[in-house]
């Protein structure tokens, strides 16, 4: 079997660029080693940056995310008893749109298959071969056959504990990372949210976060140990302890209910330098991870595909490959400034086991020169809507 690219990770990147690919006539065959049903019933944040919107767009993929999408112009943060709004249209002119990361994959999938594009499902031990040459090659097991796929370009899309980045060798790659001692334990709960926007918490007892997916669909998060179980947590248990993280006037008009969905996220930032090595190229997950805090996972991710298939298009449509040499300098620069903000945002709003009474009141005092000072919430909004590219 031959194609052009071969993508491994049949997520939101990797089926994001293979829609590109498919816009500008490079074919692209996806590998994913889960079911279609499984990776759509992954539950990820939905908050897209102007930047993925416009991707999402140019894919040709963006008809439900323009009906149901929720554009957000600004954002709550509360510190106590006391909140704040951050306007973005004020600060940028923009905002983010609201619109859950399972409905983006699922526009993406529906456009493939309406494409007639070849995506491959539950393949194994997956193997990267002849990389750093001119002549790449994957090869795969599925339904007890062995497979090989020769190709032009090979794409890591496949997260974390994928088999790509682990594919460039230890000396030619550099690792960074900062593990967070805490985790967010979050609920899903057919609920009208508590409010039209997000709203960020830093109280006495740990971060909160209300969130939603929609109308009538609401998440919400507690800061909570990593050494915690959600067996520990009755639906009772974590309204409880979400309310006492909020400002009254918050609680008195939260809508409690059932949970269909209740798990804990561990956070970490992490960074792997190179994202390319001779013809692989790595994005997302597979290449960088941000904590949640400031909802980048996914928009980092999309901001790899844009310099990729920028690359990409030179390469196939003009010969050049200037793009591809510097993807992973372009692609890198923007993920650190994300990292930073990310860092920088959990550092401002979560509760740390060995802080100090004088990190508290630094904490608090860049809490509140956010809430009076218009450029650092200008700062604020330009890094939340995102960056441009």
């Amino acid at each position: 079997m031959r194609t052009q690219v071969v993508i491994i990770g049949g997520g939101p990147s990797g089926l994001l660029l293979g829609q590109l690919l498919h816009g500008i006539g490079v074919e692209a065959v996806v590998l994913e080693r889960r079911t279609k049903d499984y990776v759509l019933s992954r539950i990820r944040a939905g908050v897209l940056e102007r930047g993925t919107v416009g991707l999402l767009a140019q894919a040709g993929v963006d008809a439900r995310l323009k009906k149901h999408g929720l554009p957000h112009d600004g954002t709550l943060i509360a510190n106590g008893n006391d909140s704040f709004r951050v306007d973005f249209a004020e600060h940028t002119g923009t905002s983010v749109i609201v619109y859950g990361q399972t409905e983006v994959t699922r526009d993406l999938y529906d456009a493939r298959e309406g494409a007639g594009a070849r995506t491959i499902f539950e393949v194994e031990n997956v193997v990267i071969e002849g990389a750093d040459t001119d002549s790449p090659s994957v090869s795969f097991g599925q339904g007890g056959l062995g497979h090989s796929i020769a190709c032009d370009f090979v794409v890591g899309c496949d997260g974390f504990h994928g088999v790509s980045r682990r594919s460039i060798p230890e000396d030619q790659r550099r690792e960074f990372e900062k593990v967070y001692p805490f985790g967010w334990l979050g609920i899903l709960s057919e609920t009208p949210p508590v409010d039209d926007e997000l709203i960020y918490a830093n109280s006495e007892r740990g971060f909160a976060l209300c969130s939603m997916r929609n109308a009538n669909l609401s998440r919400y998060y507690v800061q909570c140990s990593m050494a915690d179980h959600v067996d520990n947590w009755s639906d009772e248990q974590f309204w409880s302890e979400l309310k006492r993280r909020l400002p009254v006037e918050v609680t008195d008009r939260l809508i409690t209910g059932p949970s269909i969905e209740k798990s804990i996220a561990p956070l970490r930032s992490f960074v792997t330098e190179p994202m390319r090595w001779g013809r692989l190229f790595l994005c997302g997950d597979a290449a960088h991870i941000v904590p949640p805090t400031g909802a980048k996972g996914l928009n980092t991710a999309a901001s790899d595909v844009h310099y990729l298939f920028e690359g990409l298009s030179q390469w196939y449509g003009e010969g050049d490959s200037r793009g591809l040499d510097r993807y992973s300098e372009r692609a890198l620069d923007r993920v650190w400034k994300a990292e930073r903000f990310s860092w920088w945002f959990s550092s401002l709003m979560h509760r740390f086991p060995d802080q100090t009474d004088f990190d508290l009141r630094m904490q608090r005092s860049e809490l509140d020169f956010l809430r009076t000072n218009k450029a650092a919430q200008k700062a604020f909004a330009e890094n939340y809507v995102g960056l441009p590219y």
